[in-house]
């Protein structure tokens, strides 16, 4: 698909070849355009100044000469984005002409800065918010916890917790819009007590469900975790296995729904229980 592929781990040589070896086999450095190991993210995005070592394939050991071009089938160490660019001839699509000085880096338009180049990353803040916050890159993020919670969400039991939880909040809204503006009674406030015991006790079956005493990696109780934002925030991709772009053409385009985090852009879906007149959202 007229594409490269990088491999940039923090894992040293002797790591990554027996993982890959492993999964993929003898010739995995042959799949990659190149391969960096023990690069050192984040200050392999930050720092300008790093040069690349090369790796003694057969004694794991660094080779004491100057790096200036990154060839398919050995393994690197160390660098940084900047001297990538240099050692690849990675060029902008809005690069000066052929015989032209290129753009410097410190340009807008660096060869650095392109949504064009996809990162996959298994580590949010390692990985994937720099690239995407200081690039602007395409960001993919490996979460395996999405797997987890998709066959877990499946499941009856957990829908009934969902639906019991929703239907409870519902009522509630409906019985204080009945109510009015008035002050409430004892009587009143006593059956909005109940209802939201049987909120919290239904959400605490939704963490047992889960199998764990923090529930998910993605909620705080029932609101986004700092996680949840930051993998909405900095990451255009999430999946709970990289395996799961086989799914997809090189060439595939996504298309995601529109990310609704205030409560004036939700209430729209159900007018019925939260059409409310005043400028007030919690």
């Amino acid at each position: 698909a007229g594409k490269r592929l990088i491999f940039v781990s923090n894992s040293p040589f002797w790591y990554c070849d027996a993982g890959m070896n492993y999964v993929v086999g003898a010739d995995w450095r042959d799949q990659w355009d190149v391969v960096i190991t023990s690069a050192g993210k984040p200050a392999f995005y930050t720092e300008d100044n790093r040069p690349f070592r090369e790796v003694d394939i057969g004694t794991g050991k660094l080779k004491f000469r100057q790096v200036v071009q990154l060839e398919k089938g050995r393994v690197y160490t160390a660098g940084c984005l900047k001297e990538l660019t240099q050692c690849i001839n990675w060029s902008h699509p809005l690069s000066s002409p052929s015989g032209q000085d290129d753009i410097p880096y410190d340009d807008i338009y660096s060869p650095l800065t392109s949504p064009t180049v996809m990162y996959v990353g298994d580590s949010l803040f390692a990985d994937l918010v720099d690239a995407k916050r200081e690039f602007g890159w395409t960001t993919a993020a490996v979460t395996p916890e999405v797997g987890w919670e998709i066959e877990l969400q499946r499941k009856a039991e957990f829908r009934v917790a969902g639906k019991a939880i929703e239907m409870l909040l519902n009522s509630l809204r409906l019985y204080q819009r009945q109510l009015g503006t008035g002050i409430r009674s004892r009587e009143d406030l006593e059956v909005m007590d109940k209802m939201e015991k049987l909120v919290s006790s239904w959400r605490d079956e939704q963490t047992r469900l889960l199998g764990n005493s923090f529930g998910s990696v993605f909620r705080a109780r029932y609101q986004p975790s700092l996680f949840a934002h930051s993998l909405r925030r900095y990451c255009d991709l999430y999946m709970s296995n990289v395996g799961s772009l086989r799914h997809y053409s090189p060439q595939h385009r996504f298309y995601p729904e529109s990310p609704k985090l205030l409560s004036h852009e939700i209430r729209g879906s159900n007018p019925e229980c939260c059409d409310i007149d005043d400028d007030i959202f919690f």
